[in-house]
């Protein structure tokens, strides 16, 4: 059997898998391994030496482990993971979206505004899309729907929202990019920040604009005293001053990524001590939580890091550097219209790590072959993943929140609000695509 054709087997049966719910790292250890004895034992004249195969095979994941996450730049992701649990468990994202919701509150559809503002500093927190939608729904829905919001929108908005904590600084899916690539990830950080405001104020400028054409959508709130903004503050201005401490560390080049995450993470703890909003059984919680998504994230990299060794010994991924090479005369927009109805397609029943780690072995040779500017294409990709975690018929933002609402929001009023939202990123995409300065003007500063 020939190597390609032992490649488009394999991966066949990694995807399938991957739709029967496997875990990711089970899949894809599996595929790589499988894979990988396949083609080692494969040979020329048609026989199989699955012996030595299997011989290779299990010394090259024996040493895997170690060699494929003993990275210093993947220490960063433990310590950001670690800064958001602390905010979290010290209350720090419940102060932010109070405080949004009182300064907002009094703006076409200010519940929905603050939500989305809400997200996206609870983005910048976390760095996770699941956990900003998991969390602000629990705080932002029923609060609007105690104001007699309009469901869809209501919903809508902090599923869509949610989708910035892959966008904003800092997050898992650039730390993982920029890795596999070997592109800097303070670079990608600072790329992100335009094109998230960006998406953010897209998003605002919609709710605002639908909520005064039609007030039903969001009835008015009683109006809130200056001094009661003011004091709102109190809680959140620490939490705040750190995320734009990291980020001016890492544009300025203060920080390491590294440094950063670590900094930020310390930040946060003496934050929860200063404050004594943090006892031992919460700060245990927070470590047990970061040491928990770490070990699900290592065990993915590990299996795909298989996947793209195997991938490599299949000759895949040259064919497809020659095959792209073709396309000098096919306009850029085609290619990148293509790539996105597939992160679309795929984000519809895939989470957005299994997609990134499933698809970066095929999709990064073709890039470099139409020679596009990786950290450019990595802020497109995360923007498509974005679009995939809200599309029907399975967006996984959308049943977060669903999980969230119970009986109170129906499935469809949630797909209802969501549709305005991906118009939406819909534009921002075209925007980012069609002028790429706005993404690499902050990482040309550097």
């Amino acid at each position: 059997m020939e190597p390609q054709t032992i490649g488009i087997v394999v991966t066949t049966l990694m995807i399938l898998a991957l739709l029967l719910r496997i875990p990711i790292a089970v899949s894809l250890v599996a595929a790589g391994y499988g894979g990988l004895v396949l083609v080692l034992a494969a040979r020329g004249d048609d026989t199989m030496m699955f012996a030595s195969a299997f011989q290779s095979a299990n010394t090259f994941l024996g040493e895997l482990p170690y060699s494929s996450t003993a990275e210093y730049t993947f220490t960063t992701i433990p310590m950001f993971l670690l800064m958001g649990y602390l905010a979290t468990e010290g209350g720090f994202t419940r102060d932010i979206y109070a405080t949004a919701r009182l300064w907002l509150a009094r703006i076409p559809g200010g519940l929905a505004v603050a939500s989305s503002v809400g997200c996206a500093l609870f983005a910048a927190i976390s760095g996770s899309s699941l956990a900003t939608a998991a969390a602000m729904g629990k705080m932002a829905l029923p609060e609007m729907l105690n104001w007699k919001y309009d469901k869809g929108l209501a919903a809508g908005v902090v599923a869509a929202s949610g989708t910035l904590g892959s966008l904003i600084p800092p997050s898992i899916l650039m730390i993982l990019y920029a890795v596999f690539t070997e592109q800097s990830i303070a670079k990608l950080f600072v790329a992100g920040v335009i094109p998230g405001l960006l998406s953010l104020g897209i998003y605002v400028a919609m709710v605002m604009l639908r909520c005064r054409l039609n007030p039903d959508l969001a009835p008015p709130v009683p109006r809130v005293g200056f001094r009661e903004k003011i004091h709102s503050l109190k809680g959140a201005w620490g939490m705040i001053v750190l995320i734009v401490l990291v980020v001016t560390g890492l544009y300025t080049g203060v920080f390491t990524p590294t440094e950063a995450g670590g900094v930020g993470s310390f930040g946060a703890f003496l934050l929860c001590l200063l404050s004594r909003r943090i006892g031992m059984a919460d700060a245990s919680n927070a470590f047990k939580e970061t040491l928990k998504s770490t070990s699900m994230l290592f065990a993915a990299i590990i299996g795909a890091y298989m996947v793209t060794t195997f991938t490599a010994l299949t000759g895949i991924a040259g064919d497809l550097t020659n095959w792209a090479a073709g396309f000098n005369d096919v306009p850029p927009i085609v290619i990148l219209v293509s790539l996105s109805l597939l992160y679309v397609f795929l984000g519809t029943f895939m989470g957005a790590i299994e997609i990134m780690l499933l698809t970066l072995p095929v999709v990064v040779p073709i890039i470099k072959g139409l020679e596009y500017d990786l950290i450019w294409f990595g802020i497109i990709m995360i923007k498509y993943l974005e679009i995939g975690l809200i599309s029907p018929p399975l967006g996984i933002n959308v049943f977060i929140i669903k999980s969230v609402a119970g009986d109170k929001v129906r499935l469809a009023q949630i797909f209802r609000g969501v549709t305005w939202f991906i118009a939406m990123d819909i534009l921002t995409l075209a925007i980012l695509i069609l002028f790429p300065e706005i993404t690499l003007y902050l990482p040309s500063l550097m």
